[in-house]
């Protein structure tokens, strides 16, 4: 008799990172904002669901990815770090180079937190301005029944320019 694998945890499921994706889809072409790459990471910082726009640059999934992967390292959303780093060059490039070259600080990066207010993974998304992407990735974690953190865009969202 052969033995079985065990499965193996995961934070996010399949199937609610598809959700978060298929949302930002919609949202984007809901507001028409410029294509985006989206990518959702589990609480490891795994990557779960990656979705790249025909019209992408090559950069935005690296983009993407850092701005997610910068919100797990964090515990907080990317426009909370860069907002708190502001005045700290030094410590942002100590960043970057400890999850060599990761960290992405500017928003579009969004903690997925659970029921017992626990990040279980997180989002990031480049392609248009940044509180743009961070306005699709809060919304699409909200109508994924989860909640963002932050748990709204910031108020002059749609006036961001590139």
């Amino acid at each position: 008799m052969a033995e079985q694998l065990i499965p193996v945890f995961s934070s996010l499921s399949v199937a609610i990172a598809s959700r978060i994706v298929d949302e930002v889809v919609r949202l984007r072409a809901a507001h028409d904002i410029l294509p985006l790459a989206v990518a959702v990471l589990d609480a490891g910082g795994q990557l779960v669901c990656f979705r790249r726009d025909d019209g992408c640059g090559v950069l935005r999934h690296d983009v993407a990815l850092g701005k997610a992967w910068g919100a797990l390292g964090m515990g907080m959303s990317t426009r909370q770090i860069r907002d708190r780093l502001a005045e700290r060059p030094s410590f942002q490039a100590a960043l970057a180079a400890a999850s060599d070259g990761r960290f992405i600080p500017t928003p579009g990066g969004v903690l997925i937190v659970n029921d017992q207010r626990q990040a279980i993974g997180a989002v990031g998304i480049s392609g248009d301005a940044s509180d743009k992407d961070e306005f699709c990735a809060i919304e699409a974690i909200r109508a994924a029944g989860l909640t963002p953190e932050p748990p709204a865009p910031a108020a002059n969202w749609q006036g961001a320019g590139l």
